[in-house]
């Protein structure tokens, strides 16, 4: 990183929490630091809606699971429109007829006590560890490939948020990432055309298509029926919707984004605009990544792209084997190369002959290629069983370091670090306001001002965000980020949506059949996870019609028992 780097790294950083503070000077009220004033409109709920999504794990490892297996993991968003869709028509008329705080606030009024208890709990165990993940995420990568101090990178990113999340609350948080997702969205076009132009003469993107096709990276959709592919079509339109159906619609973090809308009608244009928006992004950072692969067909790539791995088997005694691994890579990348050349001028001429048996040596030299990949991964492995082994995270930093120029590689990671920035201020948000209003201010015996429980949900923030910090310093990481993270949430996420469809839609039954349930639910989905009875993303669905499955049979049960015997 060059001087111009640090300048443009610097001065976006120090802005974002600067302009967050600066705007939100005055939140004297625990509705104005909760709520943000409720004048928030459309355009900054739908951008505030993306940002909480679109964390640095969606920057780092989205392109880098396109490098690898292709365009498929935007089948992963394929339900989400359909939830916003729900949730504009069910979740935010209820939540803004009640004039309710939280989400779970609405469930004791329907339940009880208990209810909404277990359900905040259950948000912040989850939330919880996922805002410890959006800071380590960045920085563990931004460690090995900068040569940064782990635990330095963790402290300085939680303090940057804790700053303006802790002095503005929720308006913060929605004032920042709308500059955030600017910036976000900027740096990754940058990115994206300077792929394009860092093709060989003749590679334009047409023909760049082709060759990502020619290598299996642009296969989008997959309609088998095996449960067990994290990534097909059903698996997103039903998994996926209701993943995001409970995220959007009971997730505080994001609940507290739209309940802060100015009217019913701008939240619900808030989330129409994610609705519309988020599938093309995500698609559009795929395709980042798919670029990235077509750009390693001419340019030299790392057998393994995590440096870290490669310094620790190099130094160990296998590092004669992956040195030969190495130069069996270089001899491969120069077969590559010749063979994407002559698929491309095959397609050029239309000789379909050629065209077949290019692809074919593609594919052959990609097989080869994975092989030698795979044995070196086995080698880092034997040298170190705790040094991570799968790279897929490392993709993107690697070619952003090693290929951009001065200025971009320092917008990239402000990108990277506001994405993380962004997510990670959403969840201290939220987790100070559950923890403050469902459970603290519930629990007092005698009634408190206005400005101890915003003293309070500002203390909590800060003791989330302390302990955001402590968590990303212990984190192992995971096979993917992204996919750690959702996984995390599909373990409790179909479970609360249950509970919240039951308060809905199943007007007969009351608190006891929906705890018991629940926490029956919540003990079996954790078992059919570490089991591995089906991919993540089904957990959501199983999850959400087991609670209402168990408690519709339990209230009946019960209500057969209560009642009143025959008279003969």
């Amino acid at each position: 990183m060059g001087a111009l780097d640090w300048i443009v790294l610097g001065s976006t950083l120090l802005f974002i929490v600067g302009y967050g503070v600066w705007k939100t000077i005055g939140s004297n009220h625990v509705d104005d630091y909760v709520m943000g004033g409720n004048d928030a409109k459309c355009w900054t709920i739908g951008l505030s809606v993306m940002a909480t999504q679109a964390s640095a794990i969606t920057f780092l490892s989205t392109p880098g699971q396109a490098f690898h297996d292709g365009l498929g993991f935007v089948q992963f968003y394929f339900g989400l429109p359909l939830a916003m869709v729900v949730i504009c028509l069910v979740f935010i008329p209820i939540y803004r007829k009640l004039k309710v705080f939280t989400a779970y606030e609405m469930l004791e009024g329907r339940f009880d006590l208990k209810t909404r208890t277990l359900t905040a709990i259950l948000f912040l165990i989850q939330r919880g560890l996922a805002a410890g993940i959006t800071i380590f995420a960045p920085s563990i990568i931004l460690s090995a490939v900068l040569g940064w101090d782990l635990r330095t990178l963790n402290i300085i990113i939680g303090i940057l948020v804790i700053a303006y999340t802790v002095s503005g609350g929720t308006k913060a948080v929605s004032v920042t990432q709308k500059q955030q997702m600017f910036i976000i969205m900027t740096g990754m076009f940058f990115a994206f055309f300077f792929i394009l132009g860092s093709l060989p003469t003749g590679i334009s993107f047409g023909e760049a298509l082709k060759i990502a096709g020619a290598n299996n990276k642009l296969e989008i959709l997959d309609f088998t029926l095996d449960t067990s592919n994290r990534y097909t079509f059903w698996s997103g339109i039903t998994g996926g919707f209701f993943l995001a159906l409970a995220y959007f619609g009971t997730d505080q973090s994001q609940v507290q984004r739209y309940l802060s809308g100015k009217s019913m009608r701008e939240s619900q244009l808030g989330l129409i605009f994610n609705g519309i928006l988020k599938i093309p992004m995500q698609f559009f950072i795929l395709l980042v990544g798919a670029m990235v692969f077509v750009f390693y067909q001419y340019n030299h790539s790392p057998i393994n792209f995590n440096p870290a791995a490669t310094e620790v088997v190099l130094a160990s005694e296998y590092g004669d084997d992956y040195r030969h691994l190495e130069e069996d890579h270089i001899t491969l990348e120069g077969e590559k190369r010749r063979a994407q050349y002559a698929f491309a001028s095959a397609m050029e001429l239309k000789e379909y002959n050629a065209i077949a048996q290019a692809k074919e040596d593609i594919l052959k030299i990609n097989r080869q290629e994975k092989a030698n990949r795979d044995a070196a991964k086995t080698l880092i492995e034997q040298a170190n069983d705790s040094v991570e082994t799968n790279d897929k995270d490392y993709v993107f930093i690697h070619f952003i370091l090693n290929n951009l120029p001065n200025g971009l590689i320092g917008l990239l990671l402000a990108v990277i670090l506001s994405a993380a920035m962004s997510s990670t201020a959403s969840e201290l948000n939220a987790l100070g306001t559950i923890t403050a209003l469902d459970l603290y201010k519930r629990q007092q015996k005698k009634d408190k001002d206005e400005k101890h429980y915003l003293k309070a949900t500002k203390l909590f923030t800060l003791l989330w965000g302390v302990l955001a910090i402590f968590i990303a310093c212990v984190a192992n990481l995971f096979d993917n980020l992204i996919q750690l993270v959702n996984i995390i949430g599909s373990i409790f996420y179909g479970n609360v949506l249950g509970v919240f469809l039951l308060a809905f839609f199943f007007k007969f039954v009351r608190g006891n059949a929906v705890f018991i349930s629940a926490v029956v639910t919540q003990v079996i989905v954790i078992i059919a996870m570490l089991m591995d009875w089906m991919s993540y993303l089904w957990l959501n669905a199983f999850g959400c019609l087991m609670v209402i499955l168990l408690a519709v049979v339990l209230e009946s049960f019960d209500g057969l028992l209560q009642r009143p015997p025959v008279k003969k």
